[in-house]
């Protein structure tokens, strides 16, 4: 199983980065995915999850209205898109499937100006 993020990077406030997730080693269409975040001392954090299909997508308060979570089954590749990003968007964003599998080395997303 290797769950590989991408995408991150340094965005000012209000910007918008895309995360993508690539996935291999499990039947990746027949797994609900998410995304999580964590910054230093504090646990990690759910932010969004997708179900199997794409058909139902969930998000964590702080992020609704402004991430989108997706997918692509054909490509294996799971997405984030974060728009209007804020200062405390700031974090190590990481993808699992649910259960969750091994974790990946992540991505650093920092908003700042």
């Amino acid at each position: 199983v290797q769950l590989v993020e991408s995408g991150g990077g340094l965005v000012q406030p209000g910007g918008s980065l895309r995360l993508s997730c690539a996935a291999s080693g499990f039947t990746f269409r027949r797994f609900d995915m998410r995304w999580f975040r964590q910054t230093p001392g504090k646990e990690r954090e759910l932010v969004a999850r997708i179900d199997w299909d794409g058909d139902s997508t969930n998000y964590a308060d702080s992020v609704k209205g402004r991430f989108t979570i997706s997918r692509d089954n054909a490509k294996n590749i799971l997405y984030l898109q974060m728009n209007q990003l804020k200062p405390e968007d700031t974090a190590v964003y990481y993808c699992n499937s649910d259960p969750e599998k091994s974790w990946g080395q992540g991505t650093q997303v920092t908003v700042s100006s």
